[in-house]
């Protein structure tokens, strides 16, 4: 999509949706969707007993705002849970991890900056120690 496709208001059916391991994402913002180049929103609805596992953004900035259900958030190895209307943060390049340990599923946005960036979106580290003693998790 060119600039001049891009928008400046969206709807859920223009929102352009990504199938992944843990559940559906729903980008709301994103280079090619809209002209943010500082801001990206998604939508994650995350089934119970899935998980985003510990993983990194080398030049991200992130913030997971809970809108329905609940959500095991790890920033660093600090863990807490999250239910609607609270939030994490999480600092470039800090380890997180998201799981849906509980019997219902979780919608949360995550709010990721900049847009433009250079290297890898996400790295992850679930495999790597400490995360894979820390947080086993299977699905």
């Amino acid at each position: 999509m060119s600039c001049a496709a891009c928008l400046r208001f969206v709807t859920s059916k223009e929102a352009q949706v990504e199938e992944l391991p843990w559940g559906p994402h729903e980008w709301l913002a994103r280079i090619g969707l809209t002209e943010s180049r500082l801001l990206q929103l998604v939508r994650v609805s995350m089934p119970a007993g899935k998980a985003h596992r510990f993983h990194r953004h080398p030049a991200l900035e992130e913030m997971i705002y809970v809108v329905s259900g609940r959500i095991e958030q790890w920033v660093g190895r600090e863990q807490r849970l999250l239910g609607p209307g609270e939030l994490a943060h999480v600092p470039v390049n800090e380890v997180h991890g998201s799981y849906n340990v509980f019997a219902a599923p979780a919608v949360f946005l995550a709010i990721l900056s900049p847009a433009v960036f250079a290297g890898p979106a996400l790295i992850d580290v679930s495999r790597d120690e400490p995360w894979r003693t820390l947080k086993p998790f299977t699905e």
